[in-house]
């Protein structure tokens, strides 16, 4: 009797496991929009970021790669409650230019560089073992990552100017927009990218539930006043914007814009640009330091940095305060019509003193921080925010970047450093970690 129990037992059990396997998976948690709000399935979903632009680059097995540290790096930030991160998933031109991203990933028109794209799915997939979410951007309106620049160079317009003449390089960059082959390139490689099929998974990124969103690019902007290149300019974002959908209907769309400030404070154009049915979500950018909200500290620059000494980010901290309200106001009263979740996807403040060293002061800093937190939790306007940047456990050489160097969130052109968070900046570490787990526990 025992043993025809234990057959059936058996039999049962089998039949029920072949029925678990013939149940279809469980649909992926895409991130998705309803009602002004970012949701997980059926979660809300508000999130505290981190922009970690290098992290295809960290995660390749070629130069510049050191999975050892990205897995360190993913882990302290899971650890934090860091839930996105905001990550290049472009590159362009030559890989002499000093203040460029290297090694690039795509070196020529349609050329790619095997080993980053490889790095990417790699990090793609450990962001999938930790539930965290990406924000990929492909392009970039300036030179640090090429964008904008090289497929101008490559479009036949000339060498790239740099930044030296304000007037000149605007001029070259507003060119963009309008200049069909250059387009053309840009929508080549968001085609290559959209509709890659990971290497570590095995799935197509348009079924990765790591992907929050497809981002335009870095700050796109139309960099001219005239009514025709505003037109061009929202009329290529919509293009991108439909292209991008045609592709992978699962993931969001966003324009990484910096908001009024990348719209050439024209309301009505940033509005456009969020308004197409294809745009999922608004984001902005706010710079205090580098939009010269910061008094004195703007001023002249000596080797590079602000000469007014050590205080000068603590003192200038309600000015900045300030006139980041009046800015997200500004912003907010443009677009809350269309009923989308803002993201505040790049903010950054400078060390104390414009020190750059890991672990140097930074008591403005975190009073910066704490108050675009509380905007996050009480203004009502933020569904997310993503800190510029993750400078985690690297340990910079040089005050410039300089191959091969470790990577820290700033680009190559600008102090290592400066704007960036490391591992050992316990009281900025400790006030991300205290900001994410009261956003978690209201979520």
């Amino acid at each position: 009797m025992r043993r025809i129990l234990y057959l059936l037992c058996a039999t049962c059990l089998a039949g029920f496991l072949a029925c678990q396997s013939d149940k279809p998976a469980a649909t992926p948690s895409y991130v998705t929009t309803h009602d002004g709000k970012f949701y997980r399935g059926d979660k809300e979903y508000k999130f505290i970021g981190a922009n970690f632009w290098f992290g295809a680059v960290l995660a390749s097995e070629g130069q510049g790669g050191d999975r050892e540290r990205l897995q360190k790096e993913l882990d302290l930030m899971q650890e934090v409650g860091i839930t996105n991160v905001r990550v290049l998933a472009s590159g362009e031109g030559p890989d002499t230019v000093a203040s460029h991203v290297v090694p690039v990933l795509q070196p020529e028109p349609g050329v790619y560089n095997d080993t980053i794209l490889r790095g990417l799915d790699y990090l793609l997939a450990e962001l999938e073992k930790r539930d965290m979410t990406a924000v990929l951007f492909l392009n970039n309106s300036w030179e640090w990552s090429g964008g904008y620049g090289a497929y101008l160079e490559w479009a036949g317009c000339g060498p790239v100017p740099d930044w030296s003449d304000w007037t000149i390089a605007q001029n070259y960059h507003c060119q963009f927009v309008k200049n069909d082959k250059a387009k053309e390139m840009a929508e080549q490689h968001v085609r290559f990218m959209v509709s890659r099929t990971n290497t570590v998974t095995g799935k197509p990124y348009s079924e990765s539930p790591a992907i929050m969103a497809w981002e335009l690019a870095n700050e796109p902007r139309a960099f001219a006043r005239d009514s025709v290149t505003k037109a061009c300019f929202a009329e290529w974002v919509q293009a991108q914007a439909k292209l991008i959908k045609s592709l992978d209907s699962n993931h969001l769309v966003t324009t990484g814009s910096e908001g009024l400030e990348g719209c050439e404070y024209d309301p009505d154009l940033f509005r456009q640009v969020h308004a197409f049915p294809e745009m999922d979500y608004i984001c902005i950018h706010i710079w205090p330091y580098n939009w010269h909200w910061l008094g004195p500290a703007s001023g002249p620059l000596e080797n590079g940095l602000a000469k007014n000494g050590a205080t000068s980010m603590i003192d200038s901290l309600m000015s900045a305060c300030q006139n980041t309200n009046a800015y997200l106001d500004a912003c907010w009263e443009a677009v809350k019509d269309l009923n989308k979740p803002m993201v505040l996807e790049e903010f950054g403040y400078p060390r104390d003193g414009y020190l750059i060293e890991p672990g140097s002061p930074t008591l403005g800093r975190d009073g910066y921080y704490a108050h675009v937190f509380n905007l996050l939790r009480d203004s009502g306007k933020l569904s997310g925010c993503c800190f510029w940047a993750w400078g985690g456990y690297a340990q910079p050489q040089h005050r410039r970047w300089q191959r091969w160097d470790d990577y820290v969130g700033d680009p190559a052109q600008e102090e290592q450093g400066l704007n960036c968070v490391f591992a050992c900046d316990t009281t900025t570490i400790n006030l991300i970690r205290t900001a994410a787990e009261h956003l978690n526990s209201e979520n």
